[in-house]
């Protein structure tokens, strides 16, 4: 067993950690007060090609794998970004080019994918609705045949990136639920010009106000009657559930990346404040009460970061990575949230001061407990698929 980096992985994290070295945790506090988009730092890893790692070499990728993509992404959180740095590996390298590269036609991976690695064409996702979440297979959104086409209506939430994207990948039903055989049947994936539908007034969206992660909005979205073509059609019509998976558990393997290195970036803060606070002569740090529990939160993170890399390895070879991919979320989330929630009580009352990140670190980190599934459903999962338990819900 061989538990080094590979040097594409390792080149990687020098590249990232240069970029960021000029975007500090105030940087991304400005970012996030203002509810704006990190431009600077989304148009400094486009030109460094850190953006399209995972897009195949003769499509103007790097030709890495997912493992490098989550490597990028821990290595951006570790920096002060947190939680926020996730929305820029998962809209567009993400959901966009990971997906066209394993499930694109030749002609839609020659005209989204060099573009989508260079930074200059802008992805999102639309699976969840009001009434279907996690149970995805209860989508009501559907595609009815028009023509040569076909029309869209339904709505969506929590959709991240609309009002950025230039295409939406959406998660349709063209046959309805009540007539699938079997029932993961009868789903599409399209991938939708938003810009045209918003133009053309057949696709709104509206932001939600949100507790944290206000570097990208979040959207109610609605669908009334969007045209989609052949053309349009990512994988096959009425099998999409397995682009599906291949958009799913990637999502979950970036988002516990994306907890690694928030859970790093919160350490650090409450680790320097530990050393520097000395209101009795000594610093705080030395009690115990602090120091081991911030000892434990680094043992935590540690193996998140293992099961991490190993769900990424896994996905890279085609190997099944389910499991692996929800305890690595599951794993990381949690590390994250006790950073987070461990540096809001060493800073004691200065936590609720904006003059330092703990307040943004604490909030961001919070919702990586329910998304992008909620941390209930990763349980039932392990005990059903796992140990084999009788399936709870």
């Amino acid at each position: 067993m061989d538990f080094d980096l590979p040097d594409s992985a390792l080149a990687v994290r020098e590249g990232i950690t240069a970029v960021t070295a000029k975007y500090g945790y105030d940087y991304w506090d400005r970012c996030d007060a203002e509810h704006r988009w990190p431009e600077e730092v989304w148009r400094d890893l486009g030109a460094g090609g850190w953006l399209g790692l995972a897009v195949p070499e003769e499509y103007g990728g790097g030709g890495q794998g997912l493992l490098e993509l989550a490597v990028a992404l821990e290595t951006l959180s570790r920096s002060g970004a947190g939680a926020a740095a996730s929305f820029i590996y998962l809209l567009t390298p993400g959901f966009g080019a990971l997906t066209l590269s394993r499930h694109g036609s030749e002609e839609q991976k020659k005209r989204f994918l060099p573009a989508l690695a260079r930074g200059e064409l802008e992805t999102c996702f639309a699976l969840t609705e009001p009434d279907a979440g996690s149970n995805a297979i209860n989508i009501t959104t559907h595609a009815r045949r028009d023509g040569d086409g076909w029309l869209v209506k339904g709505q969506k939430i929590w959709i991240s990136g609309v009002e950025r994207a230039d295409h939406m990948m959406l998660v349709t039903r063209t046959v309805p639920a009540a007539e699938a055989k079997p029932r993961a049947s009868g789903f599409t994936v399209f991938l939708v010009d938003v810009k045209r539908a918003v133009a053309e007034g057949t696709l709104t969206f509206q932001p939600i106000p949100k507790l944290g992660t206000n570097t990208v909005a979040s959207s109610m979205v609605f669908l009334d009657d969007v045209r989609v073509t052949q053309e349009d059609v990512v994988g096959q019509v009425d099998a999409g559930f397995a682009v599906l998976w291949d958009i799913l558990n990637p999502e979950r393997i970036l988002a516990a990346a994306s907890g690694v290195g928030g859970s790093e970036a919160a350490l650090r803060v409450a680790v320097d404040y530990a050393k520097d606070r000395a209101p009795f002569g000594k610093p705080i740090g030395t009690n115990q009460s602090l120091a081991f529990p911030l000892a434990k939160i680094k043992a935590q993170t540690e193996l998140a970061r293992l099961m991490t890399y190993k769900a990424a390895w896994l996905w890279d070879r085609g190997e099944p990575c389910g499991s692996e991919a929800n305890i690595a979320k599951l794993t990381a989330s949690e590390a994250a949230w006790q950073a987070a929630d461990r540096a809001f009580q060493v800073h004691g009352g200065m936590a609720y001061s904006l003059e330092y990140p703990v307040a943004r670190m604490f909030r961001d980190a919070r919702i990586g407990k329910n998304i992008p599934v909620a941390e209930e459903l990763v349980l039932a999962h392990i005990a059903q698929h796992d140990l084999g338990l009788p399936k709870s819900y």
